[in-house]
Order: C-alpha cells, then sequence, then structure tokens
C-alpha cells in the first residue's frame, strides 16, 4: 500500500516559521550569543594568557564554505584564543574514512554516517540547549533510530526536485509532470521544439549529483511505500526484503531503465559523464538548458548568477519512475554538524556551534543559502520558491534522505551511475544487481 503522507511535518514547520517570525521581530536576534568574557582592569598582570586552540572544521558542502570562512573570522574576532581551519572535499564521504583511520580526526563534521554513529565516532549532542529552538520534525529526523540520541544537529530544512525553465513550459504549454510518461513526453517536446536547448542537464563529473538521482527517485519508490521511519530502518537495518534492491520493476532496476531511455532518446545532454555542477548551473541560468534535478541548496548560485531569472525559475516533484507509484519531493533536515568524539577540544567545538546557531548568524545562512531555517526563533526572507516548494510538497509524496552504509557513499553510488551512462551494464537488471552487491558489501563491512 503507497503511504501518502504529504505534508504534516513541513505544513507544522510553516505555520512555526510564520509564527516565529512574529514573534522574533522584537527580539533584536541576539539570543543564544555566545561572547567570550573579557577580563577586569583589575586583572593581574602576572595572569597567563588563555591557551591557543584550534579546530578543525570538516565539510563537503561547497555551496557555504565562503560564509562559512566568513562566519569564522567574526567568531575568531570575539574568541581570540581560538582558531578555526575550514577544510572543504569534494568527495568528503570517503576522504572521512581517510581520516578517521589515520587519526586525523576532524572536530565538527558535516559528514554523517549511521555506521559512523554505532562506532561511537560522535559526540552526544542530546542535552544540548539549543534543541529547545529545533522544529520537532527536523529534531526527529536527527534522532539516531538505533539510541533513541541526537548526534548531529541540523540548521535548516532544505527540499529537493525538478527544477524547470517556467517560460519555456509556458511557451511551449506544458505542465509540471508527476508520471513518467509525462516527463518524458515533455522532455521529447522541449527537444522537438527547441533544439538549441538540452531538454535536461546532468552534471555527471560531479558523482554526488548522479548520487543523489538514485537517492531521490530510485530509493523514492521505497520510501513512499514504508513511509519515513520505517523507510529509514530498513535502509539502516539492509531488511532486503523491504529494499528489493535487485528485483525487476524495483526502484534501482527502474530508474536505470529510465536514465537509458532518456541517453538513447537524446533528451540529456551529449557531455552528461564531463559536464560539472558549475556546468549544470551556468546553462540553466543561460536558457541553454530546461531543467535539471536538484535540491534548494542551487538557488542561491542560480540567482548570483542571473538574479534576472527568479520569476522564471519552477520546482516540481520528482516523477514516479515505477508506474502505480507517486512522485516525490524531497523535505528533510539540511546542513548537518556534529562534533567527533575523540575531539580534543568538545567544549571549544560547541562553543563554535553555538556561534553558528545565533539567530543573526542562521538568518545570514538561510538567505546565503535560499533554505527555510530549522530554528524556531529565526525569521528570513530565503526565497523566490516559498509557494513552489509549498506546491510540490503538495504534489508529491514526502520522502527523506537516505541512510546509507559509510562504504557506499552518495559519491560512491553515483560513480555506479556513471558507468551506466558509460554503456558498463549491459542492462538495467545487471545494473540493480551489481547495486545490490555493491550495498551490501558496504553494509556487511561495518556489521559483522
Amino acid at each position: 500500500m503507497i503511504l501518502r503522507k504529504k505534508t504534516s511535518w513541513f505544513i507544522s514547520v510553516i505555520l512555526i516559521l510564520t509564527l516565529a517570525a512574529a514573534c522574533s521581530s522584537g527580539n533584536g536576534g541576539n539570543q543564544g550569543s555566545a561572547s567570550t568574557a573579557q577580563p577586569s582592569p583589575s586583572a593581574s598582570a602576572t595572569e597567563k594568557p588563555q591557551e591557543k586552540v584550534t579546530l578543525k572544521f570538516f565539510t563537503g558542502k561547497v555551496e557555504t564554505v565562503d560564509l562559512i570562512n566568513e562566519l569564522i573570522a567574526k567568531f575568531e574576532a570575539d574568541n581570540p584564543n581560538i582558531k578555526v581551519e575550514q577544510e572543504y572535499q569534494k568527495d568528503a564521504s570517503n576522504v572521512i574514512k581517510v581520516k578517521f583511520a589515520s587519526g586525523d580526526i576532524p572536530d565538527i563534521t558535516t559528514v554523517y554516517a549511521q555506521d559512523y554513529v554505532d562506532q561511537g565516532k560522535y559526540l552526544d549532542l542530546s542535552n544540548e540547549p539549543f534543541w529547545s529552538r529545533v522544529l520537532p520534525a527536523i529534531k526527529e529526523l536527527n534522532t539516531d533510530i538505533k539510541s533513541g540520541k541526537q548526534y548531529r544537529v541540523a540548521t535548516n530544512v532544505t527540499m529537493a526536485g525538478i527544477f524547470y525553465n517556467k517560460k519555456v513550459f509556458e511557451e511551449l504549454g506544458l505542465k509540471e509532470a508527476h508520471t513518467w510518461a509525462e516527463f518524458k513526453s515533455n522532455l521529447q517536446t522541449i527537444k522537438d521544439k527547441k533544439p538549441d536547448m538540452t531538454p535536461m542537464f546532468l552534471a555527471g563529473k560531479d558523482s554526488w549529483t548522479l548520487g543523489h538521482l538514485i537517492e531521490f527517485m530510485a530509493h523514492g519508490v521505497i520510501k513512499q511505500k514504508y513511509g519515513v521511519a520505517d523507510a529509514r530502518a530498513a535502509f539502516i537495518n539492509n531488511e532486503a526484503d523491504k529494499l528489493q534492491f535487485d528485483a525487476q520493476g524495483g526502484g534501482i532496476e527502474a530508474f536505470a531503465g529510465r536514465l537509458m531511455e532518456l541517453k538513447e532518446a537524446g533528451l540529456m545532454n551529449d557531455d552528461a559523464l564531463t559536464a560539472t555542477y558549475d556546468n549544470q548551473k551556468e546553462a540553466f541560468v543561460t536558457g541553454k538548458s530546461a531543467l535539471f534535478s536538484q535540491g534548494m541548496w542551487v538557488l542561491g548560485d542560480l540567482l548570483a548568477l542571473n538574479p534576472d531569472i527568479a520569476g522564471d525559475i519552477g520546482f516540481s516533484p520528482f516523477p514516479a519512475i515505477v508506474d502505480g507509484t507517486q512522485p516525490v519531493t524531497l523535505s528533510a533536515e539540511d546542513s548537518v554538524y556534529a562534533i567527533a568524539a575523540e575531539s580534543k577540544h568538545p567544549e571549544e567545538a560547541k562553543k563554535f556551534l553555538e556561534f553558528l546557531f545565533q539567530p543573526d548568524n542562521l538568518k545570514a545562512y538561510s538567505e546565503f543559502l535560499k533554505s527555510p531555517p530549522a530554528f524556531t526563533d529565526v525569521s528570513a526572507d530565503w526565497g523566490p520558491l516559498k509557494d513552489q516548494a509549498a506546491a510540490a510538497l503538495q504534489a508529491g509524496v514526502n520522502i527523506a534522505f537516505t541512510d546509507t552504509p559509510s562504504g557506499f557513499s552518495g559519491d560512491d553510488a553515483g560513480r555506479m551511475v556513471q558507468e551506466l551512462l558509460a554503456s558498463k551494464y549491459k542492462t538495467s537488471v545487471d545494473f540493480a544487481s551489481a547495486y545490490k552487491e555493491a550495498w551490501d558489501k558496504a553494509w556487511n563491512a561495518t556489521n559483522k
């Protein structure tokens, strides 16, 4: 039976954010501030200076590197005894494995995996005071399904779906696609009527973008069937009877077949294997492509590249890839932070997170990223797609991110999609079998 829990928690998010905006208008945006006390003029001249501490902050979130550097500079000015070194890696989910194995452990990271929770790699944040300010739905998504504790905290709410050019759709008389037949028909019409425009643009060189197609479209078949909690448990515990990764007609096999349909019909960019995330954004804002799959985190970059495109950006659910299922829309936690259990400076790390979680800083972050805040005391003008995002949540079953084994990240899944596009697999069934084998190998390696 298809689960149709479409919008309840996100509607709660919108209502709470609306109420919070009214309540927070007079608070000056300063609550939650954590400033370093200054010595009094009468302090002894022989008093020892505070020990200099260096925090390592490891991230895989490319969109926010520059903004975080600005916030780090602000934090260091207020806390001269603490230095924060940000390290960004494109393949962060795999790089962190090396860091944990080698002992080069970051104090704070945006990289989170269930296996590392099970191995005790993260500090328990369950009793931190900021939870009273976090939306209940987001706190639930940040709760470890096995222990019931919180080892990470998300500052924002995000969505993912299909971004499309509204002007092109209106010109060609197209409507948002909810079925695969509608989706493919839209792309074919664009190809026929606008031969100089790429119907769908893939940024295949950046494997994580292809991994997201698996996570949202292929896994979406499983997630809508079992609902958020049961689907999370199925992925975490590798419940093969529910996941059915290698089943003919299942989500993975159907996805592989659908993607090859688009390639064979010439409905995607010819350079799908070598095009980058930056190429994807540039092609859309310059009118060279009509649509692409991405999350709300891309919106800030699109508007920075071409502010005039704001009114032309459409947003819709991912179409159903299996007949008889529903379209899906990601609605989940975004921008998560965890502190390593082996951090030598956990109190300083908490102090940095408290700084990031100050309402003024979260407001700046949300408006920069164009993503709704997950903290109830933050009111932010996060972007022009509020109404369309709400409509997409109404139209598609709401799904969460996938809890993947640490040895099989979204980048790893994306590399398998690269191989699919490069014709390594003879059939979609072969791809599904290889996908199950890779997943099981990674899961078994960490669950012996």
